[in-house]
């Protein structure tokens, strides 16, 4: 039995899950031991600026320095901490990489939109089993970029990182409360060119299902479901039909800031971002309905997603 420490750093949350691992290497599951997240908007005004903030690095330290005090009182052994979207696009990240170096340790890995996109089908695929040679599409739907991945049981086929995430869009595009109709047509040309460029690397007609990870995806997922506080046991594996997804996405996208607020399963780190989180959502299963004439009607969520992937890269290492 080992215990690593996985910590995922993106545009807009970081989390730690601090693991058990079984004693045959790469297989067996994970068991948590830790599972925290924290919203600290790393990639607040990157989109503009192309750097990181000086208050959105402080707040991303302040978090890290809790996360070492808990992979200390845990026992962690090896410990993985990956950066994404945010700080791949920042020119400054070199001050946040020494920052978290000096705080946990470790390097911090800037990782390229490609391996992202396999860390987070490898986090998907452990906890919802692929068999056979149906090509899965995992769709991880972050804050700075979402990342499209097609896979089957041997592995991924093929994979591609776009700039389109929930943090992105809200800082360009929706700056209303709620967003207007131009905003909102502004933001979904973006996410079609997103597409577009997706697709040339990713042939998303060979998708036979789709599962969504992340936050924005499985906070859509509980509103679509009604539920009265979020709970990850229901969300996790929660298959829903395209239109109920779809209907979801756009009550939230039309919902003021303070509605969405009031939701009970509302983190308040999200609420000013799952509208665009639910645009980009809505017209990925818009087009995957296109593409696939209609043969995929369902979409799969999960909470487990990169993180685990994170988690699992330590222990196929050891």
């Amino acid at each position: 039995m080992s215990r690593v420490a996985a910590i995922d750093c993106g545009t807009n949350s970081i989390r730690l899950l601090i693991a058990d691992t079984s004693v045959e290497g790469a297989a067996g599951p994970l068991t948590d031991v830790v599972r925290e997240m924290r919203v600290v908007r790393l990639g607040q005004g990157v989109d503009a600026t192309g750097e990181l903030a000086p208050e959105a690095l402080e707040r991303t330290f302040a978090a890290a320095g809790d996360y070492a005090a808990l992979i200390k009182e845990h026992g962690a052994g090896p410990v993985r901490f990956v950066a994404t979207s945010a700080t791949r696009d920042a020119r400054n990240r070199q001050v946040f990489v020494d920052g978290i170096r000096d705080l946990l340790g470790v390097e911090p890995e800037v990782i390229s939109g490609d391996e992202e996109a396999a860390l987070s089908f490898a986090g998907a695929s452990s906890v919802l089993p692929i068999t056979g040679e149906d090509a899965v599409l995992v769709v991880d739907l972050g804050g700075g970029s979402t990342e499209f991945v097609l896979g089957d049981s041997s592995g991924v086929i093929a994979a591609r990182s776009v700039d389109i995430g929930c943090v992105r869009l809200t800082e360009r595009h929706l700056r209303s409360d709620p967003p207007t109709a131009a905003q909102i047509a502004a933001a979904e040309a973006d996410v079609d060119a997103a597409l577009a460029l997706a697709a040339q690397a990713v042939p998303l007609n060979r998708a036979t299902a789709v599962v969504g990870v992340a936050g924005s995806i499985t906070t859509i997922t509980a509103h679509a479901l009604g539920l009265s506080e979020y709970q990850p046991s229901r969300i996790h594996g929660a298959s829903l039909d395209l239109e109920t997804i779809s209907d979801a996405a756009t009550n939230l996208l039309e919902m003021t800031r303070a509605e969405r607020a009031a939701l009970p399963y509302m983190h308040p780190g999200r609420v000013d971002v799952i509208g665009a989180g639910a645009l980009v959502w809505r017209r990925i299963l818009a087009r995957l309905t296109e593409v696939s004439e209609g043969a995929i009607s369902a979409a799969v969520s999960s909470e487990h997603d990169i993180l685990d992937g994170i988690a699992l890269s330590i222990r196929g290492a050891e």
